[in-house]
């Protein structure tokens, strides 16, 4: 049997195999971010498509930190039953889930937002949007590290396996993180120490309210791709803080949307070398992490690229996205003997519905290969 295949722990985590579905925005949720029965259907054929585990779409931890309206929330209570929910029907599925949390700051979209202005550590543009953020004071700082901690014993409470930070993207944390996005002169800001103190105070909030034995992992940045922005050298010390602190794991990502061609969503991925883009970035940080499960996303295809990249103990596990919106059950189809690359032909149409509110899905469905299991009707 592939390793690939095989049963692991991570942390209090027992994933069927070694692939994870990296967190992908749906536009499936109701405008007040709770669940809908679309979400409920999509993340049981991703649980009955035998992906080790399941990481949500990002839930937004606070109003002000929304990007869109059709996206899902975890910060108020009457969210946790639509939550309760698509956690129930991942285990009865055979899955494990963990809820990816974020606040958007200078991301986040006036629309979404009620027409306020968004908020980032500094007045500074996040490249690629036009509005100018309003930079938070230490108070509202601490008020955040709370939201997280909140959004984080929501999910526990509805049943989720564990959280994972989105540290990437150009989002609150990595805006924390990047010397060009963060220009504060407080404990917050301006040494490498100070700028990863965000990222360590959400952590240590969420371990003091959801128990230090729930699994909190992290997608992290391993480079921006701009110009003065997070570098190889900022990710791996702030990986290094967070395995000393003991984080779960760490899902090595980068780029953001002002990134170009270089951002996390690539396309023209056709041949073996152009899979696993970030691979350079995680071997980076997994010399400052030893002992720390990484995984690995950026363009991943071929079950024998990731056999390759597993066997060189570069990482552990292998998170796709646009492949399962294509065939959601890919590892069932590699695992059972039909080996062939993904389906996924890196186009990215699957996202223009879900960025018009339909809901994310292969515009190419019409040459989708036919992995359905014969038991997916019931």
């Amino acid at each position: 049997m592939s390793r690939i295949f095989e049963q692991t722990e991570l942390g209090s985590l027992r994933p069927a195999n070694r692939l994870v579905r990296s967190a992908t925005f749906e536009a499936m949720a109701d405008p007040q971010g709770r669940v809908t029965d679309g979400l409920v259907s999509l993340y049981r054929e991703l649980a009955r498509g035998q992906i080790g585990l399941i990481v949500s779409s990002y839930l937004y931890v606070r109003a002000d930190g929304r990007q869109w309206t059709t996206q899902l929330g975890a910060d108020r209570d009457d969210q946790i039953p639509g939550l309760s929910r698509l956690a129930e029907t991942v285990h009865k599925n055979g899955g494990v889930i963990v809820g990816q949390i974020v606040h958007c700051g200078g991301q986040a979209s006036r629309e979404a937002i009620g027409g306020t202005d968004p908020v980032a550590p500094s007045e500074v543009p996040s490249p690629g949007y036009a509005a100018p953020p309003r930079a938070l004071t230490t108070g509202e700082i601490d008020g955040l590290i709370g939201d997280f901690a909140d959004a984080a014993f929501r999910l526990k409470t509805a049943g989720f396996d564990g959280v994972q930070l989105h540290g990437a993207h150009g989002y609150l944390l990595s805006q924390f993180l990047s010397p060009s996005r963060n220009r504060r002169t407080d404990q917050f800001g301006g040494t490498l120490a100070n700028r990863a103190r965000f990222t360590m105070e959400v952590l240590k909030g969420i371990r003091n309210r959801v128990g230090p034995s729930f699994p909190v992992l992290i997608k992290l940045n391993g480079h921006d791709f701009l110009d003065g922005s997070t570098t190889e050298q900022d990710a791996c010390y702030l990986a290094g803080q967070l395995a000393e602190a003991r984080i779960t794991a760490i899902e090595v990502s980068g780029g953001t949307p002002g990134s170009g061609k270089l951002g996390a969503v690539r396309t023209g991925i056709e041949l073996s070398e152009d899979e696993g883009y970030f691979l350079p970035q995680a071997r980076a940080i997994r010399k400052a992490t030893p002992g720390i499960p990484l995984i690995l996303v950026g363009g991943l295809r071929s079950i024998d690229k990731m056999e390759s990249i597993l066997a060189s103990g570069d990482v552990e596990y292998f998170s796709m996205s646009r492949p399962l919106i294509r065939e959601p059950h890919l590892p069932q189809r590699w695992q059972t003997g039909n080996r062939s690359r993904a389906a996924c032909i890196s186009c990215s149409g699957c996202f223009k519905p879900a960025l018009r509110g339909s809901g994310v899905r292969c515009i190419k469905k019409g040459m989708m290969l036919n992995s359905t299991p014969p038991d997916a009707q019931s």
